[in-house]
């Protein structure tokens, strides 16, 4: 088991769990109580009391990060989890259930019964009291502790379920993810603004809908689509529409995110080529021509490549791999000048 953290002023915490390595699982749930409690704390949600089988074979690898009074928890578990009895006791919370693979079986109010999150889906509701629940053996999760104060009254009564693969719950990925990898080293107008973020981004899977004037929701479409393109990239049919069909937003609310934190899409994709281009032109082997670049990298031809290159990098992409120290590029017979270039 392994626990490690990091707090400014309370606002932030961080607990990575692994009790899945052979011997480690005997202790595995007392070193996870006290790692939450320490780096994620009971004033964002109290872990309940579970059940002796789970006691004795906690096996559980995850990362838990806390963000003001929230916390985004993603688990993997080998070893089947449930809580003893009915945990009970005031609790006032929202709590999301991403499941990847698995379920995760909650008990609801009292003559409400019970909901199975199964693989694909997720659920938002608001919890007032502690509750049971039990998940099963290799579950892999995603959950989410949210304050209530703007999530419950949009909430109600209802608890709304949906698609994993949805778009808001693909941005909230996004997000999460993000805030997994930078809160560590995030000042606290940082931590304000994920916190910030991550509640807005929460509200439209409540509503079931991407507020696209809603100005804080710009820097977390504005990572998804960059991740997007990141991986597209060398695919001819990249381009600003297909990122927003992707996403399942709107040409416009893509183009406005992007302008909100001060960038432009086409710029975007256009400067990731232009910059993979430019490693692959120091490669210490098998360095390709200036035409196989400008092909690879869609670009218009050998000459457009070339005068985008000069104009980003200040020299053409020959000049580049000599000055970076690289063989001589095999030169392509180059098509005469057309005049200005048009955009990647």
């Amino acid at each position: 088991m392994t626990s490690t953290g990091a707090e400014v002023d309370g606002g932030r915490g961080v607990l990575l769990v692994d009790s899945t390595a052979p011997g480690a699982a005997p202790r595995g749930l007392d070193a996870f109580r006290r790692g939450w409690e320490t780096q994620i704390g009971d004033d964002v949600f109290r872990l309940p009391a579970f059940t002796p089988d789970t006691v004795g074979d906690f096996r559980v690898k995850g990362h838990v990060t806390k963000v003001h009074g929230a916390a985004i928890a993603d688990l993997h578990a080998a070893s089947p989890t449930r809580t003893a009895d009915v945990p009970g006791g005031d609790q006032d919370l929202v709590a999301m259930y991403v499941v990847q693979r698995g379920s995760w079986t909650l008990c609801g109010p009292p003559g409400r019964g019970e909901q199975t999150v199964s693989a694909g889906q997720f659920v938002i509701r608001h919890v007032g009291r502690l509750s049971a629940f039990e998940t099963s053996a290799h579950l892999t999760a995603r959950f989410f502790v949210l304050p209530p104060d703007e999530l419950k009254p949009l909430l109600g009564n209802r608890v709304v379920t949906g698609a994993a693969d949805s778009a808001e719950i693909r941005l909230l990925t996004a997000l999460t993810d993000t805030i997994h990898a930078t809160v560590a080293d995030l000042g606290p107008a940082g931590v304000d603004a994920a916190h910030g973020a991550l509640i807005e981004l929460a509200k439209a899977v409540t509503k079931g809908r991407f507020d696209d004037v809603e100005p804080r929701l710009a820097p977390a479409l504005t990572q998804a689509a960059k991740d997007l393109a990141d991986r597209r990239l060398a695919d001819p049919e990249l381009s600003p529409a297909m990122l927003a069909r992707e996403l399942s937003v709107s040409v416009r609310t893509l183009h406005r995110a992007f302008a909100a934190v001060g960038e432009q899409v086409t710029t975007y994709i256009r400067h990731r080529r232009l910059e993979e281009a430019r490693l692959a032109l120091t490669a210490p082997s098998g360095r390709p021509s200036i035409s196989e670049l400008a092909a690879h990298w869609q670009f218009a031809d050998s000459s457009h490549f070339t005068r985008t290159f000069k104009k980003h990098y200040g020299q053409t992409p020959t000049e580049y791999a000599r000055s970076a120290g690289a063989a001589q590029l095999s030169p392509d017979r180059q098509p005469p000048d057309h005049g200005p270039a048009d955009s990647a």
